[in-house]
């Protein structure tokens, strides 16, 4: 394997100028950047991410803790992590992703080898167990979700609350009264998962302000989840005519048994959706939906983990505002339908 030695005699420089263009610590010329270049690609080197470490105290590296259970939508989680990816290589930032729910343990054995700078976390539940090794950490730390005791860690999300509370409105002022919540799988509210908890308290809270009548249930995966659901809702809320989907992936199978069943959308019920754009204009009816702004979120993420590593003053929760997209899945009820 070549070495920056080797680098260094190829270009006829100094192993320390190899190593100020890698780190980009000192200011070379343009003309020497370019030698130290073309000599690094004809080797084939490739800088060992621990010795850079040793060298200068970072790694150009994030991590990315998204762990891949069983009951997440993964093409959504990837829209996440796509947008971290992206944001971090205009910091000149690599990505390790780590998708094993190994809890605290992971987090550790990344952070006390020194390959990374800085965390970002994914999918944080409400008394998140790893709350207290983040804050043991000397790397910095951002959790992409809102838990209880979030005091001295940075945090960026959609404002589900918010979120909820723009559905419901956006469907009282259609004229609608009785509205079902599908939400994700009940394992997601067993772990009290932050974004699900957020958005059931946000939809029950107006729900009592619109003084509306209003159910809900979480959603196994599946045809049969969908089957049970929408079951459940209508024995629980007779005449419902209009539903908030807060599972991605019980829409398609949600829009197949209405159809199924004679229920027009939206001549006979109205969805809102909850979900990324592209999920919500492939569906059989283009819906209505509250985009998650998984770019956007992303983005912000690395942005906050960038200027902790600079030391520079964040705020320590971002939760951003949702906004709703009219499409072709809401339409006006008369005061006979209420």
């Amino acid at each position: 394997m070549p070495t920056i030695n080797d680098v260094a005699r190829a270009a006829g420089v100094s192993p320390s100028t190899v190593s100020y263009v890698l780190s980009g610590r000192r200011p070379i010329s343009a003309e020497t950047r370019a030698r130290v270049q073309a000599a690094i690609a004809e080797l084939g080197f490739h800088p060992h991410a621990g010795a850079r470490a040793l060298a200068s105290s970072k790694t150009n590296v994030l991590a990315l803790v998204a762990p891949l259970r069983v009951d997440v939508n993964v093409p959504v989680i990837m829209q996440f992590a796509t947008a971290v990816v992206t944001a971090a290589r205009s910091y000149n930032h690599d990505v390790l992703l780590l998708t094993k729910d190994e809890g605290t343990a992971g987090l550790e054995r990344v952070a006390h080898s020194t390959m990374v700078d800085a965390l970002i976390l994914m999918d944080i539940e409400r008394d998140d167990v790893r709350l207290p090794a983040i804050r043991r950490l000397k790397q910095p730390s951002v959790l992409i979700g809102l838990p209880v005791d979030h005091a001295g860690i940075a945090c960026v999300d959609l404002d589900f609350e918010a979120a909820a509370g723009l559905a419901l409105r956006h469907l009282a002022g259609h004229g609608h009264r009785r509205i079902g919540l599908v939400g994700p799988s009940p394992s997601v509210y067993r772990r009290q998962t932050t974004y699900a908890d957020r958005f059931l308290a946000g939809f029950l809270q107006v729900s009592g302000e619109l003084e509306l009548r209003t159910a809900t249930h979480p959603c196994e995966p599946g045809v049969d989840g969908a089957r049970a659901a929408l079951a459940d809702l209508d024995t629980e809320l007779p005449g419902l005519t209009a539903l908030v989907v807060h599972n991605e992936e019980a829409l398609r199978p949600l829009l197949d048994l209405l159809r199924a069943a004679g229920r027009r959308v939206p001549e006979d019920i109205s969805i809102v959706a909850v979900c990324p754009r592209d999920v919500a204009v492939a569906m059989p009816v283009n819906l209505t939906s509250i985009d998650i702004p998984a770019h956007d979120v992303g983005t912000l993420a690395v942005e906050t983990a960038m200027r902790l590593l600079d030391n520079r003053r964040v705020d320590f929760t971002r939760l951003l505002e949702p906004s709703l997209v009219e499409r072709d899945s809401c339409r006006e009820i008369g005061p006979s339908h209420r």
